[in-house]
């Protein structure tokens, strides 16, 4: 079973930065399509960004683009998001999550993933 625990949030000020962490415990992380999602007081939870499984394919939330970078690092079984240039909007729960299927940045859903992780808080305010 492929669990999968955030770490890196916390309160930074505008045009800050933060670099979240997905650590996974599966024996074939490289198989997997990782893709982050948030989800701010009130709101559905939306797709920030995706990152197929050896890291050929990566896709943006028109909102993130040139501000935020997804990367993953298979040896160590980590997904990254660094996170650039923060507004008061990047405010939010964000979660990991993974999913073995293929093609999955392409058509990138929450439905489409079946393993998450907790959650971190990233706040952005002065």
């Amino acid at each position: 079973q492929l669990q999968l625990v955030e770490s890196g949030g916390g309160l930074v000020q505008p045009g800050g930065s933060l670099r979240l962490s997905c650590a996974a415990t599966a024996f074939t992380f490289d198989y997997y399509t990782i893709g982050w999602f948030r989800q701010a007081p009130g709101e559905d939870r939306e797709g920030v960004s995706c990152i197929s499984s050896f890291g050929g394919t990566t896709i943006y939330l028109e909102s993130v683009k040139d501000r935020f970078t997804i990367s993953r690092d298979n040896a160590n079984k980590i997904a990254y998001l660094q996170m650039k240039n923060l507004k008061p909007d990047d405010t939010a729960v964000y979660y990991c999550a993974a999913t073995s299927s293929p093609n999955v940045c392409y058509d990138f859903r929450r439905e489409k993933f079946g393993s998450w992780g907790q959650g971190t808080q990233v706040t952005v305010s002065s």
